[in-house]
């Protein structure tokens, strides 16, 4: 049985992972298209976004960078940079492929306001941690009580919009959708989802 909380004490002694696998910045149709054919393939995807930070009261920025795990890489969509929206749009309303997450809800709220999305088989990892009794549902918590590792934090507010990113920036964005995966992939071992979905 897994505890139901894990201090910054014991996270911090736990080992830093990233996600070590290819990584896909999608820069052109081309890209665009091959990290399609790919991500039609999977029953499950690790989802997540990035946005620039606001620094002053009122202000907010539309997501910068939407990331997508599969079984064999980490593909990041720049959405303000490249027309992904068709794409995006047609991933997050396949009924045949897991989105997992964690805060899901805001995300695609977020996306929601960029281009009209209709979202099916979305699964949001906290609250599934919640119902089963878990305190701390962030994606860093799920981690380090589920998969036994501590995700570094350095570049969450970054500025996401920048028109390159840096490795550091690519390597936490990757690492964010991969660990989503990984923890799906983990609650579904551990009986706390069914398959497919919750």
């Amino acid at each position: 049985m897994t505890a139901a909380a894990i201090s910054r004490d014991e996270i911090a002694a736990l080992p830093i992972r990233r996600y070590e696998g290819r990584v896909c910045l999608v820069a052109t149709a081309e890209d665009l298209e091959r990290a399609m054919a790919d991500i039609r393939r999977e029953t499950v995807v690790g989802l997540d976004t990035e946005t620039r930070p606001a620094f002053r009261k009122g202000e907010s920025y539309p997501p910068s960078l939407v990331q997508v795990a599969t079984a064999g890489a980490v593909y990041l969509f720049p959405v303000q940079r490249l027309d992904c929206a068709a794409a995006l749009a047609e991933l997050l309303a396949a009924p045949g492929i897991v989105k997992a997450g964690v805060a899901l809800a805001h995300d695609l709220r977020q996306l929601g306001q960029v281009f009209p999305i209709a979202p099916q088989s979305v699964l949001d990892l906290g609250k599934v941690a919640r119902r089963h009794g878990i305190e701390q549902t962030g994606l860093r918590n799920l981690a380090g009580l589920y998969l036994g590792f501590r995700i570094a934090k350095g570049n969450r507010t970054s500025n996401w919009a920048a028109p390159r990113l840096t490795p550091a920036q690519i390597g936490y964005a990757a690492t964010d959708a991969w660990a989503s995966r990984e923890l799906y992939l983990r609650f579904r071992q551990l009986g706390l989802i069914g398959e497919g979905r919750d």
